[in-house]
């Protein structure tokens, strides 16, 4: 008889086990244990225990399928009616809501991979591995991304009133949208607010029917309501519906012309075989040590093309002083001021995300889309961002800042009252 059980027990001991059908097993112990555990604190006793206590008490078993990393999962959950005065009242547990299908850990997973660019074909293709004999339908697809609309609202409409902005960076750029059954380019108008401590915000994202006067004043009208107040610098490109709009709501801000936009300007009035040293006399201009010394590089220019390039001269003289406003600030932020290059990376990364499709299918979509985008690279930056003040806390002294550093407080205190929140332009 030993010897029978010995050879039961070694061929069963050699059944074959995956991995997988192991840590399946144990979720969803561990899963069973914890509901259990949640009803025997909200009735206040165990299973048959008799107590005067007792806060309701214990009707059976359900079967639930909950689908997790490790696919689909089938629990067998204790139902409980609780005693509320003279009624009662279903128990229903908060680990494992009522409805609930999905662990969060794969939604996350569906929202990861629609922001990388995965439609909802190649969302379901690549998450079925996974989820094995619990495919996500379109619909379930379509409702987790959904979620993410919520977020964009709260956003859309969130005080600006403690944001202390000193500068702001505007440009458009187009996306493709369905409209109306027909697809169609459509601008999307953005403002990026960098803030005295040198974090930057996005501050909106609109879609709109053209970059024109009125789109632009109706998107600053909006932050200007929801208290945002007027910032030391506006960083534009040559878009004269949003030169008049800044100059209608922000009187007192002063304008920054972006360099690389005008150097392009230039370079379609130029003939070719004058390109390499447009450019050369361009970038004396806006690379000079000082105002004085692009004010004069500024002249010579006029004076070299003048009568060569004639088209190229009236194209600089369009852009005039505002190409130069960033040498009234600090030395350390120049190469920042000059240009509109902080927003276009984020409308750099935008085109990446919706290359692989030809269109979005509704202008919510686009701006969901975008929002999360945004919301999803700030947790990144903020990610690292901590890890390297965790790598750093020992040393003594530590100056960061993706774009302007702790050094603006010192070069404004340098650069004079002119430049204090009070005083403006």
């Amino acid at each position: 008889m030993g010897k029978g059980i010995s050879q039961s027990v070694g061929a069963h001991e050699l059944e074959p086990v995956s991995l997988s059908t192991l840590i399946h097993q144990h979720v969803r112990a561990a899963i069973e244990t914890a509901v259990h555990e949640e009803l025997r604190a909200a009735l206040g006793t165990s299973p048959y225990e008799r107590n005067e206590v007792r806060r309701g008490y214990r009707n059976g078993i359900r079967e639930r399928t909950l689908t997790g990393p490790t696919g689909p999962v089938v629990l067998a959950l204790p139902r409980a009616t609780l005693f509320r005065g003279a009624s009662a009242k279903e128990w229903t547990s908060t680990i494992v809501p009522r409805y609930q299908r999905r662990m969060p850990e794969v939604n996350e997973a569906v929202v990861a991979t629609y922001l990388a660019g995965g439609n909802t074909r190649r969302i379901r293709g690549a998450l079925q591995p996974l989820l094995k004999a619990a495919p996500l339908s379109k619909s379930a697809v379509s409702r987790v991304v959904a979620t993410l609309k919520g977020g964009l609202e709260a956003w859309r409409t969130r005080s600006l009133a403690d944001l202390d902005v000193i500068y702001v960076y505007l440009d458009g750029f187009a996306l493709r949208v369905r409209r109306a059954g027909k697809v169609v380019s459509v601008p999307v108008l953005g403002v990026v607010g960098v803030l005295s401590d040198g974090h930057k915000h996005l501050l909106a994202l609109e879609l709109c029917g053209g970059e024109s006067f009125s789109a632009w004043k109706g998107c600053l009208d909006d932050l200007v309501a929801r208290g945002l107040r007027a910032p030391l610098l506006a960083i534009i490109d040559g878009n004269a519906g949003l030169r008049r709009a800044v100059e209608l709501v922000w009187r007192r801000a002063a304008v920054q012309r972006c360099c690389v936009h005008k150097l392009r300007n230039l370079e379609r009035k130029a003939p070719k075989h004058a390109l390499a040293e447009i450019r050369d006399d361009f970038h004396r201009i806006v690379h000079a040590a000082n105002a004085e010394a692009a004010r004069t590089a500024y002249t010579l220019f006029e004076r070299t093309w003048g009568k060569r390039c004639s088209g190229v001269v009236t194209s600089l003289r369009e852009g005039g002083e505002e190409l130069l406003t960033f040498f009234r600030f600090p030395k350390e932020q120049r190469k920042t001021l000059r240009t509109t290059n902080t927003i276009e990376r984020l409308h750099e990364e935008f085109r990446r995300r919706v290359k692989t499709q030809s269109s979005l299918p509704t202008e919510d979509s686009a701006v969901v889309l975008l929002f999360s985008l945004v919301v999803q690279r700030a947790d990144q930056v903020a990610q690292g961002r901590r890890l390297a003040e965790d790598r750093h806390r020992a040393q003594p002294e530590h100056v960061g800042g993706s774009m302007i550093t702790a050094a603006w407080k010192a070069t404004t205190r340098d650069a004079g009252p002119q430049w204090s929140r009070s005083s403006g332009r």
